[in-house]
């Protein structure tokens, strides 16, 4: 999936929350609806079957409940997408991205093959539709995270690149996928935040820990000896760079990936660099850009959404303004995003999943508590029907309407964001209070019953949003007239 992720690490956040944020975007030309869940012990499988590779693995008995973000319509899978679980353990999967010839050629994707009249059936590895499935049920902490799938990797293999992070309390570790059978980790430090714009984009890594005390690396048992048997390491001098050994750095990465993590980059140390004009230290089609950063001012949930939501405004990029530039990078906050997951685990409360569904440059973010039995019908009642009965269509709808009136719905969308979040924060704070003092079935039912104020808060903000946003688009309908008959 074409996607963008921003990892931030506890002192690299307001208030000491790790906090791991995706877009998960439709591929062109496609939209995919989404609901939110809980998955239960007791409806998680035991035996799993991959709708899209075939491949067939048996899981633990012991599965913990964990929320996901599935589709909302049977074809290809579960696409769990990313949730936390009830040891507080967050997980998003997939970003994917890139790699080169010389890698898929000495490790090949494990790529289902039909059967034919002259050939087998040949079973596929794992992949988007699978990872959280496998994986977020039985982790404890996020080491544990990349350990499981990195043991599931080896052994099953993997039909595409992909990166995938996880978090806890403590740490942020960030993973990705090498061939069909090879993996890497790095932990974000944890004052600094990572961005990844569908790139390969860990930009160093040193073996030596990997293979010892692993307090920042790790990697699939036999990387070292799988780079040097096929001469794969183009670093010059003595450190290692897995971007250019792993990764891609093609003219496509320019215009549809690099670009993003320059604004990402820039948006959170302006003043660290100069990222504009002919004496810029970073451009957007530069393929060194940091992999990680110390922020210049702690991020909040509000500068996650920002730049996930992203159409390069401020930049001659802009493709809402008239520069001859506008349009030429792909955007962050695309038109094709799904859902943003946004896990957040949080030192001083129960950790909290925000939700924000269709385009992010038009859309707002809401938080939920995880430690629940069930979620409100408003997220989790979408099907394929378009309905303003549910946070999905009703965010879409505005979507595209806002855009289609961008010059006056624009200040709409900004009055929007900011309801809803100053009224989230306010039963998030309420509800914080009350739990304070609270466990067990209590706590749960006051997570539920937040969680229920919070959706029922989102649809009339929403609904007031998709009213005033639909009377600006038919504004602008080009079928318009100013004469009156009345």
């Amino acid at each position: 999936m074409p996607c963008t992720t921003i990892l931030v690490g506890k002192k690299a956040s307001y208030d000491g929350s790790t906090m791991i944020a995706r877009n998960d975007d439709s591929g062109g030309g496609k939209y995919t609806s989404k609901k939110f869940v809980i998955v239960h012990p007791a409806d998680q499988p035991r035996h799993y079957k991959s709708v899209l590779s075939h491949v067939e693995i048996d899981l633990p008995d012991d599965p913990m409940r964990y929320s996901a973000m599935p589709n909302a319509e049977k074809g290809e899978g579960i696409w769990a997408a990313g949730g936390i679980n009830e040891a507080d353990v967050g997980m998003t999967a997939t970003e994917t991205i890139t790699s080169n010839a010389r890698v898929l050629g000495a490790d090949p994707l494990v790529e289902y093959q039909k059967k034919t009249e002259t050939e087998e059936e040949k079973i596929g590895g794992i992949g988007e539709e699978d990872l959280v499935v496998l994986v977020l049920p039985y982790i404890h902490n996020a080491r544990e995270g990349v350990l499981r799938l990195g043991s599931l990797l080896e052994q099953y293999g993997t039909y595409e690149n992909n990166g995938i992070a996880f978090n806890d309390h403590d740490e942020i570790w960030w993973m990705e996928t090498i061939g069909g059978h090879h993996w890497m980790a790095r932990r974000v430090r944890d004052e600094e935040y990572a961005v990844m714009p569908n790139q390969l984009g860990i930009d160093a890594f040193d073996f030596d820990d990997a293979y010892g005390a692993q307090k920042e690396y790790m990697c699939s048992k036999d990387l070292k000896e799988f780079v040097e048997k096929y001469h794969l390491d183009v670093s010059q001098g003595d450190t290692f760079d897995p971007r250019g050994t792993f990764g891609s750095r093609d003219d496509a990465d320019h215009v549809y990936n690099t670009p993003r993590a320059w604004f990402m980059l820039r948006y959170f140390n302006p003043r660290t660099f100069t990222w504009d004009g002919e004496d810029a230290d970073y451009r957007p089609m530069d393929d060194d850009l940091p992999w990680s950063l110390v922020p210049e001012k702690k991020i909040t949930p509000e500068d996650v959404k920002y730049v996930l939501s992203s159409h390069y405004q401020g930049t001659p990029y802009d493709p809402y303004t008239k520069s001859e530039e506008g349009g030429l990078f792909r955007s962050i906050g695309i038109n094709r995003t799904d859902f943003m997951g946004f896990m957040q685990i949080r030192p001083y409360g129960r950790s909290i999943e925000w939700v924000a569904l269709g385009s992010n440059a038009f859309n707002v973010m809401v938080p939920f508590y995880t430690d629940v039995n069930t979620v409100p019908d408003y997220l989790g009642n979408t099907t394929g029907k378009v309905s303003t009965d549910n946070f999905y269509w009703s965010s879409r709808l505005i979507g595209a309407l806002a855009d289609a009136s961008f010059g006056k719905s624009q200040n709409l969308i900004e009055r929007y964001v900011l309801a809803v979040g100053a009224k989230a924060y306010e039963i998030l704070n309420q509800y914080d209070r009350l739990l304070e003092n609270s466990d067990g079935d209590e706590a749960v039912s006051l997570c539920e019953k937040a969680n229920e104020e919070m959706a029922a808060m989102l649809e009339k903000e929403t609904s007031k949003t998709l009213s005033k946003v639909l009377y600006e688009a038919s504004n602008t309908m080009k079928n318009s007239y100013n004469r009156s008959d009345h």
